[in-house]
């Protein structure tokens, strides 16, 4: 080795020593997990194959466990770079260097790599440094991306945060399509019922009120439609302007007008019930009453509201159909137990004693 790829060699030690003590100094600043995700993101990841970055995080530090683990990322940058950057150099220096000793000249003074003698058959091996090098930049690519994914991927408590955003997420889409099942389903449940009833029944007189109750419960499902697009357009939603038990008695007359003869009973302070518990039961009501007619049809159903020792009891029995589908077996019965189960309280549903029967008991506090 010459002196004065000797002395290149010391002083490039040296400047490795300083940038790393730099870096060391630079990668606690927040700002500087942004600058080497974002990097990170546009050198790194191959978007031919599908892969976003997502993974890499572009946030900024937010303790020192972030800090620290950009801190490591740079030394691993720095220490990985520099024996990759001389190989780059130097290998294709080492295959010029085997062509020019294979015709009997002499080497270049800037390779490091010593290659003794003159030899024909050095052609054959010029090939190999080029190969090496190509070896060494994808083996490098594939560790530094490795690398980044450990030290630059999110945090734990980042990856906490993520999954319980994602949790809110499914759990705000199972809430709207309940929310459009127990209104569009309701809806659509008793204006078929009030049509057939209209088409057998061949009264005028008949017709005119079945036609008023399917556009006073289209109606109604049109405004929870919208309500429910609001949610979907609006990432906070009012939820006040959500009905409440205290509208309970639109239900019951659009399932009276349904035919069905309902016969209700309300009793307890309904006004002391917290909203989320009165919310939720008068969504449980339309999947009864939807139930009923859906599988029963006009049948006489008795429908009780009551608020007892901090707990809110809603129950909707019917006669039990002599046939057709079981009504245990609908999305709507999961439906509403789930919905009770959610709010710590729990639902009964099957046969008793001849009759079909929905028993919810909800807590209150």
């Amino acid at each position: 080795m010459s002196p004065m790829t000797k002395d290149f060699i010391d002083e490039a030690w040296w400047t490795q020593a300083a940038a790393a003590v730099l870096l060391a100094c630079a990668g606690p600043l927040p700002a500087m997990r942004t600058a080497e995700g974002l990097q990170a993101r546009l050198l790194l990841m191959d978007r031919r194959s599908g892969g976003d970055g997502s993974e890499i995080v572009t946030a900024p530090s937010a303790d020192w466990s972030d800090r620290g683990r950009t801190v490591l990322w740079l030394l691993t940058r720095l220490v990985l770079g520099y024996p990759v950057a001389i190989l780059t150099v130097q290998l294709p220096v080492t295959a010029l260097d085997l062509v020019t000793l294979s015709r009997g000249g002499e080497r270049g003074d800037g390779s490091w790599i010593p290659i003794p003698g003159h030899h024909g058959w050095y052609r054959v091996l010029s090939p190999l440094p080029l190969l090496v090098l190509a070896a060494v930049v994808v083996g490098a690519g594939a560790l530094i991306e490795r690398c980044a994914h450990h030290l630059l991927g999110p945090s734990p408590a980042e990856r906490l945060a993520a999954l319980e955003e994602r949790t809110e997420h499914l759990l705000e889409r199972t809430r709207i399509a309940r929310e459009l099942h127990d209104s569009i389903g309701h809806a659509l449940t008793v204006a078929v019922v009030q049509a057939g009833a209209a088409h057998a029944a061949g009264d005028p007189a008949f017709t005119d009120r079945a036609l008023s109750a399917i556009e006073e419960t289209g109606r109604a499902a049109l405004e929870d439609l919208e309500r429910v697009l609001g949610v979907l357009r609006e990432s906070e939603r009012p939820v006040s302007s959500r009905p409440t038990l205290a509208d309970a008695d639109r239900l019951l007359e659009s399932a009276r007008a349904s035919g069905a003869k309902v016969d209700s009973d309300v009793s307890g302070p309904l006004g002391s019930v917290p909203a989320p518990v009165s919310r939720e039961g008068y969504r449980i009501l339309p999947e009864a009453l939807t139930n009923v007619l859906r599988h029963a049809g006009a049948v006489p159903v008795r429908v009780r509201i009551a608020v007892v020792a901090d707990v809110l009891t809603l129950e909707v029995r019917n006669p039990l159909p002599l046939d057709g589908p079981q009504p245990g077996r609908a999305g709507g019965v999961r439906g509403i137990r789930e919905r009770a189960a959610l709010l710590g309280g729990r639902a009964r549903t099957g046969p008793d004693a001849g009759h079909w029967q929905v028993h919810v008991e909800l807590p209150t506090r």
